[in-house]
């Protein structure tokens, strides 16, 4: 599509070689500033976030949340992104509709500092219905091979800060269509937990996306892990970063829960583990730093423009569990 053009040439970074048409999408690392990187990469979808965005109409922050659910997984590693490619499949291609979509791929990429270099619209008659169509994304980064960041310095003593999220970000929609169901609720309709704006409006809110923030707080030095908040939440996804023998232990009255958490814990009859396994309950990104860096790296990521939270540490775990302990939230989130 000749509109798309402009929007991928507006994400041209350094060592892209080659603009969109071609049978695939050449980077040239080197001319990236790279001298011995480690390639990283990472594929994900919106989920069932896209149903509220195709029923609602709402289609233009659906790409913001394609690009950050694989860049926010890139920087976890401590990589820069480079370039993203996207598939757009649907039955019968509607232009605006995909122009819309891919605008928002094109805003998440100018967020992340990564090149769109291509991509694929499949139109596929009996795969999809009406305005039906499905998107994934897929997102490249390179790190110094000296710098990888794996998690594997992170030890007992360790200070976890939580960066604030934007929202429900793109996890946990089935969940959040179901009480939506249940309550006969319009996407129209003022949000129960934001009457200001509507309730589509509200859900649809993009995941944020921590790229620059992360890299500079890694450049700063005392970082030792990070933690995307996705599928999960809080409960499941900060293990994945640590050693065996370590768990993180939170604080839940160290942040706010928002409105959106209280709401759907409220009508989806959910305690507070449920809520943090499932949500990310306002922690876009867990950051696993030295005690000693931790009000140094707070007013870096606050410099650039994050919310923080001293949300916790890290603690042995005798008996090898990696749960993450959150204590206490029942009460904290009660309040």
């Amino acid at each position: 599509m000749a509109r798309i053009g402009p929007l991928a040439r507006a994400t041209v970074r350094s060592g892209v070689m080659t603009g969109l048409g071609g049978f695939g999408g050449l980077f040239d690392i080197k001319a990236a500033g790279f001298k011995d990187p480690v390639l990283v990469a990472a594929t994900d979808g919106v989920g069932t976030k896209l149903r509220i965005a195709i029923e609602s109409g709402r289609l233009g922050t659906v790409g913001i949340d394609l690009v950050a659910m694989c860049v926010n997984d890139l920087v976890v590693q401590g990589a820069e992104p480079l370039f993203f490619l996207d598939y757009f499949a649907t039955g019968a291609l509607d232009v605006k509709a995909a122009e819309t979509v891919i605008a928002g791929i094109a805003e998440g990429c100018g967020q992340s500092g990564c090149a769109l270099i291509g991509g694929e619209t499949a139109e596929m008659p009996g795969m999809y219905q009406g305005a039906d169509f499905d998107l994934a994304g897929f997102a490249v980064g390179a790190v110094e091979r000296a710098d990888v960041l794996t998690g594997a310095d992170a030890h007992a003593g360790c200070v976890v800060l939580g960066i604030a999220a934007s929202g429900l970000h793109s996890n946990g929609f089935s969940l959040v269509r179901r009480i939506v169901a249940d309550l006969g609720l319009a996407w129209d309709a003022p949000a129960p937990f934001a009457p200001e704006r509507s309730l589509g409006d509200a859900l649809l809110t993009p995941t944020r996306i921590y790229v620059k923030s992360c890299l500079a707080a890694i450049a700063a030095g005392g970082v030792r892990g990070l933690a995307h908040i996705t599928g999960g939440g809080l409960i499941e996804n900060i293990p994945r970063v640590l050693g065996p023998g370590l768990r993180a232990k939170l604080d839940p009255s160290t942040w706010p829960l928002p409105p959106v958490f209280r709401w759907l814990a409220a009508q989806g009859g959910l305690d507070a583990a449920e809520l943090a396994r499932t949500f990310n309950c306002g922690i876009g990104m867990a950051v696993i730093v030295e005690p000693d860096a931790a009000d140094a790296l707070t007013r870096r990521l606050i410099d650039a423009g994050e919310t923080v939270f001293c949300i916790g540490t890290i603690e042995s775990a005798p008996d090898g569990s990696e749960d993450t302990v959150i204590t206490a939230a029942e009460t904290a989130w009660r309040d």
